[in-house]
């Protein structure tokens, strides 16, 4: 019987396009580069981290696809910083999930446990303009809409209404989560499908949610905010859901439109 003890794996080793990336992105970050701001030349790159032409031309397309940096050939050419925008941050992660089986639970899951976070979050950064603006939105929704038309752009408006909140959070990650959630459900094929259609909407409930969770916001009141923010999230999954058993009923019966 044998004796020697098994031998553990070593560890694989990072390939040396993605060492590049990243000392490069610690570079942008330690020289206090800016979006506009051009990197060294290719030819300083290979100096600095001893690596081939092949592999720094690699690290910049990485990072070019990432969207981190832009490339611009000719005279006056080069790598230059990007701004990611947190619009294009979202579409990548979308990307991701396209052909994930993403159900509006799934959504709500987050959403009422990360909600009631980003409200407390923002109790202390929100302003008279911030109160205005989610005044002004409660106005877009609280009356029967005319039209197909408007009724989306009232289920648009009260979803902009919790970006509007999570804009003020002090936490950008949690901040972008948010807003990221909120967006799905502006993306959502089942969810666009319950927007067009001319489902009653118990808005009154939903609305009253919101008067009070402006108020305990104004209060700094962060145990109520919590507890608002906490009881509407779950009457949006009740009611979301709702409808969603209702157009699935209705296609059963009547078939595809």
């Amino acid at each position: 019987m044998s004796t020697d003890r098994p031998t553990q794996s070593e560890p694989t080793r990072r390939k040396r396009t993605d060492e590049i990336v990243d000392a490069i992105k610690e570079s942008i970050i330690s020289d206090n580069l800016l979006p506009g701001d051009r990197l060294p030349q290719e030819k300083d790159l290979i100096t600095r981290y001893a690596a081939g032409k092949g592999t720094v031309r690699e690290a910049l397309k990485s990072l070019e696809v990432q969207g981190l940096i832009r490339t611009k050939t000719g005279p006056g050419g080069g790598a230059f910083i990007e701004s990611m925008t947190e619009t294009r941050a979202m579409s990548l992660l979308s990307n991701y999930l396209f052909t994930r089986q993403l159900s509006i639970g799934n959504i709500y899951a987050l959403r009422k446990a990360l909600e009631p976070l980003v409200a407390v979050s923002a109790i202390d950064n929100i302003d008279a303009k911030g109160f205005e603006q989610l005044h002004q939105l409660i106005t877009v929704y609280d009356h029967e809409p005319a039209d197909e038309a408007e009724r989306w752009e009232q289920r648009m408006a009260e979803l902009d209404f919790h970006g509007v909140v999570a804009s003020y959070s002090d936490n950008v990650l949690l901040a972008f989560i948010c807003h990221f959630l909120q967006r799905l459900l502006k993306d959502l094929a089942v969810c666009k499908d319950i927007y067009l259609r001319p489902e009653p909407v118990e808005r009154s409930v939903g609305i009253n949610y919101q008067y009070r969770l402006i108020e305990a916001m104004r209060r700094k009141d962060a145990d109520l905010v919590a507890q608002v923010m906490t009881e509407h999230m779950q009457h949006a999954e009740d009611a979301m859901l709702g409808l969603e058993a209702t157009l699935e009923e209705r296609f059963l019966r009547d078939g595809p439109l």
